[in-house]
């Protein structure tokens, strides 16, 4: 079982590109909210712009070694961020590592609510408010056959302190490196999108995935969004729509892998996201401009299905999340 002393070698895991405001505060959120972390690792997605500079002048607020500053030399996307940044905590070792973005900041109490779940689960997500306050709404469960996480009702967890998940976001999961040892990283092949998701699935192999009823998170990052009662659609960009589709491929090889793949529903899964995304287009940006990149990632996911020398993410040595910290 993981330990269950959040103090004990937790690794905060952020990861940015280009929006060097945001995570000056998340960083500042952190050193308040978070002081007791044991690293603090902050991955620069070669943003090639002031963050250097936020990174040094949040040095001040931390204990010496406390803040890892880690910039890769081409931007590897969130996938390949967080994978990046998980091995670079696991080989330090980290034995929990909180993932986020950089358009989030921490809340106050947020380790001590977390805490006490880490010794039911290895990997573990807390709720989270959206810009103006209201609860952020999070669709968070895979429907096995279709591949596509579909709506399901958490309520308003009056009933229950938390839900069993196999679905979840790199906007703060908390993850064990037991975890990490025995599903490997995450996977950079998927840029943006998905990765999150087949993460948290495939963690739910090994250990029940909990959303449980704390706010520990709120974003910072203003977006357009519609609410259509079962389902929220934000705005998205022509690069994450590409991904969405293509990366579709992925999510089916790896169900694939684990023997879970039911061709003709994921087909169906497979429209009705491409459905999805064009309603996206249309009632959020009110327009079809952008439905190129759907059909192009499509396409371009073809070639994953078919790419024979594609294996999944292999699971890490024994012993690289017992090493000893750097």
């Amino acid at each position: 079982m993981p330990t269950t002393d959040l103090s004990e070698r937790l690794a905060l895991v952020i990861v940015t590109f280009r929006r060097p405001r945001l995570l000056g505060e998340l960083l500042a959120s952190v050193a308040e909210n978070a002081a007791d972390a044991w690293r603090v690792v902050v991955v620069d997605n070669a943003s090639g712009d002031e963050t250097p500079e936020v990174v040094e002048a949040a040095r001040a607020r931390f204990a010496p070694d406390q803040l890892v500053y880690h910039v890769l030399a081409e931007n590897t996307g969130g996938a390949g961020g967080f994978s990046e940044g998980v091995r670079v905590a696991l080989e330090a070792g980290a034995r929990w590592m909180w993932l986020m973005d950089d358009d989030v900041e921490v809340l106050p109490g947020a380790l001590e609510a977390l805490a006490p779940w880490t010794s039911r689960s290895g990997c573990i997500h807390g709720r989270r408010y959206d810009v103006d306050g209201t609860p952020f709404y999070w669709q968070a469960r895979f429907n096995n056959y279709l591949g596509v996480p579909l709506p399901y009702s958490v309520g308003d967890f009056k009933d229950a302190d938390h839900a069993v998940t196999n679905s979840g976001t790199f906007e703060g999961m908390l993850v064990s490196a037991d975890v990490v040892r025995q599903i490997g990283l995450p996977d950079p092949r998927f840029f943006i999108s998905w990765d999150d998701a087949v993460y948290a699935w495939l963690a739910s192999h090994v250990t029940d995935v909990l959303y449980v009823n704390a706010f520990v998170l709120r974003r910072k990052r203003t977006q357009r969004k519609i609410d259509l009662g079962l389902r929220h659609l934000n705005d998205a960009s022509d690069l994450t729509r590409y991904h969405v589709m293509r990366n579709r491929a992925y999510v089916g090889r790896y169900f694939a892998a684990h023997a879970a793949l039911h061709r003709p529903f994921f087909a169906v899964g497979t429209a009705l996201t491409y459905a999805k995304e064009v309603v996206r287009l249309v009632a959020v940006e009110h327009t079809l401009r952008g439905s190129g990149a759907l059909w192009r990632g499509w396409r371009d996911g073809r070639a994953i299905w078919h790419d024979e020398s594609w294996r999944p993410m292999p699971p890490l040595t024994a012993g690289a999340a017992d090493a000893e910290p750097a």
